[in-house]
């Protein structure tokens, strides 16, 4: 399936790299890749052409601290996002270095924890994956944090531009033993969230309308209590949201959503086999029509899946493999705008290592993308596309993180295979509109502004 193309990175020399996100950086329409440094600095790489290079502003690359996680979104509403950067300098419970969440204003980033009305509520445990979510519907976006050995954050920006933690008053005051987050809307039109933990049953936290919530991962068979959480990715089920999640040296589970709201593990013996699993990956890498699950390991190859004869079955990862690798995080991101998903993965941990870049073997299958954004103009994340063409319709969730560690690109990807046709495309955002697209034309990206704007 996948071609390395490594040699693409400029400066691309060993270190320990964490989490990956996308995001528009620098303003100009155009995603980066962000990698988190762990003791090196963070690296926002940009495609310049014939490659990518380094364009991360001093604040940003940071090179003094111990960067794990990331993730973006607007929590302003200005139309640009923030960067959530989650630092550890330990495996658990307090910590002395606290996140950064920077914001751009013109070309001056500042780190809006370090201001004085802020510096108290900046986090200082020991975290594991960052999301986002507009849980009521407003176009600005809170950062939720999953720590180890603390409790659950939920950042958003209050009065007067203070940076306040909401998640007690919301219903997210849960101690965990963080390592994966997943935004969505899986249950409703609202955003729910799903914390995968290591120690202690998995959480699901059910929006209830109102952006408040309520747990019942027990309730709906997903609290899982003695199995070691990881990567968690939505992946496509019977017109509803099923999710992929990986645990550490233990049997992965596939939840297929049921029809009454409760989920059943449905993965075959060879994807639930347990492997060193961190960052799981679902997106259409051969623009087949269907997804493919990616499992990224440590120290062990990596795993790839694909819907064959109406089941998963493993096929050949080619060059991703990596048997040596160190994986610690990877995103999917088309970064040339030739409507192949590109895949970065990141290593580090046990040992410094280059980042890997590899493309999906090109089959001349066509593809549609699609990009929603909020009424001020951000990546809508948490926004549903569906997209119908050839007696089928495909479901996406705009990525707002975090998997583990990680966010991909603020895109609905969907492959056509040899279909030049597609019927229509369906936008529903966090606020409950929709937007509908009819006939539109294929390998292209379309760009949904909110219908309010």
């Amino acid at each position: 399936m996948f071609i390395e193309c490594s040699n693409l990175i400029a400066g691309n020399l060993p270190a320990l790299s964490y989490g990956v996100a996308v995001a528009d950086v620098d303003g100009d329409g155009q995603d980066e890749i962000i990698v988190a440094g762990y003791g090196g600095p963070n690296r926002v790489l940009k495609w310049g052409g014939q490659g990518l290079v380094d364009i991360a502003p001093p604040l940003l690359a940071d090179a003094g601290r111990r960067a794990i996680g990331l993730a973006c979104g607007d929590i302003d509403g200005d139309g640009r996002e923030e960067i959530y950067i989650l630092n550890s300098d330990g495996f658990s419970g307090p910590k002395q270095v606290s996140d950064r969440l920077l914001a751009c204003f013109g070309d001056r980033w500042i780190d809006l924890f370090s201001l004085q009305e802020n510096f108290a509520a900046a986090n200082r445990f020991a975290g594991r994956s960052v999301a986002v979510i507009d849980r009521v519907g407003i176009g600005r976006y809170g950062f939720i944090v999953a720590n180890y050995g603390g409790p659950m954050r939920l950042y958003e920006m209050g009065a007067r531009g203070r940076i306040v933690d909401v998640a007690d008053e919301v219903g997210l005051d849960a101690l965990t033993g963080g390592r994966s987050l997943l935004a969505a809307p899986i249950l409703g039109d609202r955003p729910d969230i799903f914390a995968g933990n290591e120690i202690g049953p998995n959480l699901f936290f059910r929006n209830q309308g109102d952006g408040t919530f309520i747990e019942m991962a027990e309730t709906l068979g997903l609290s899982d209590a003695v199995l070691p959480a990881r990567g968690v990715a939505l992946v496509q089920g019977d017109g509803l949201f099923d999710f992929m999640l990986a645990n550490w040296e233990a049997p992965h589970r596939l939840y297929q959503q049921q029809a009454g709201g409760s989920f059943a593990d449905l993965a075959p013996p060879d994807l639930a086999r347990p492997s060193r699993a961190r960052t799981v990956i679902a997106a259409d890498f051969d623009n087949d029509g269907y997804e493919e699950i990616f499992i990224n390991n440590m120290g062990e190859p990596n795993r790839l899946f694909g819907w064959r004869d109406d089941r998963w079955t493993a096929i050949d990862i080619g060059d991703a493999a990596l048997p040596a690798g160190f994986g610690t995080g990877a995103a999917v991101a088309d970064l040339d705008g030739d409507g192949q998903l590109e895949l970065l993965v990141a290593h580090g941990e046990q040992a410094p290592q280059p980042l890997s870049l590899f493309i999906g073997e090109p089959r001349g299958n066509h593809w549609l993308r699609v990009r929603p954004l909020t009424l001020a103009g951000a990546p809508a994340r948490g926004a549903v596309v569906r997209l119908w063409a050839g007696d089928r319709m495909q479901m996406r969730a705009i990525c707002a993180g975090s998997g583990y560690l990680c966010q991909m690109e603020p895109v609905a990807h969907f492959g056509l295979g040899k279909l030049e046709a597609v019927e229509r495309v369906e936008v529903r955002w966090p606020d409950g509109a929709v937007q509908r697209i009819e006939g539109p034309g294929i390998c292209q990206t379309l760009v949904i502004p909110h219908p309010g704007r």
